[in-house]
């Protein structure tokens, strides 16, 4: 079965929203390992903000005149995925790029029905995108299987990434990587816990 994996970089305080406000540089040796694991899907799952964002961006970034090989390649990756554009509504007519189809799901029952028979389908992984709202929810609906946070030295007042969770969320740790802006790579699975108890105090979390 397919997987949804949610890639994104964030701060320390786990921020999601407005990068620009926080990303100082992103050095070449973590673009690559970006674009090692974009070679890993076949499909975008993205808001319809964040999808105009991308569309304003990456037709142009096709230019063998701008940016890295690395920014040209994951543009032509771009170029070629299925992209998927969650809507409540479809209300709003989408900016026009490749390979693009509107997704309208009025509700979460209705988009959770959605992704898990995506999921069921055959091809590479789905990469869920963003923007905030549309993460969180796919968050909430446990429908997210595996986690890649880049995760820059930096603190930054913002939607972080798990606020809108009204439960404990474990995950397992399944690697990690360092790069040489200080960014660390964190990789984790979501672990299920079932009837996670508060301790009653710190020496019983002592193994």
């Amino acid at each position: 079965m397919r997987k949804i994996v949610l890639q994104m970089m964030t701060t320390l305080n786990g921020r999601l929203d407005d990068p620009l406000a926080w990303i100082g540089s992103v050095g070449d040796d973590q673009y690559r390992a970006i674009d090692r694991l974009y070679a890993t899907y076949d499909t975008v799952l993205v808001g319809r903000v964040t999808y105009e964002e991308m569309a304003s961006y990456w037709p142009g970034a096709l230019s063998e005149d701008v940016g890295t090989e690395t920014n040209r390649k994951m543009a032509r990756r771009m170029h070629d995925y299925r992209k998927l554009v969650i809507s409540r509504s479809g209300s709003q007519k989408l900016t026009a790029w490749n390979n693009v189809d509107e997704v309208v799901t009025p509700g979460d029952e209705a988009l959770a029905a959605y992704l898990r028979d995506l999921k069921a389908q055959p091809g590479g992984d789905i990469h869920l995108s963003g923007g905030a709202s549309l993460a969180q929810t796919v968050i909430g609906l446990g429908l997210v299987d595996t986690f890649h946070f880049f995760v820059f030295p930096v603190s930054s007042p913002g939607a972080a990434w798990f606020g809108e969770l009204p439960d404990r969320y474990d995950l397992r740790l399944m690697g990690t990587d360092t790069y040489e802006n200080g960014v660390v790579g964190l990789h984790y699975e979501p672990l299920e816990r079932e009837n996670a108890k508060r301790a009653g105090g710190f020496s019983e979390l002592l193994v």
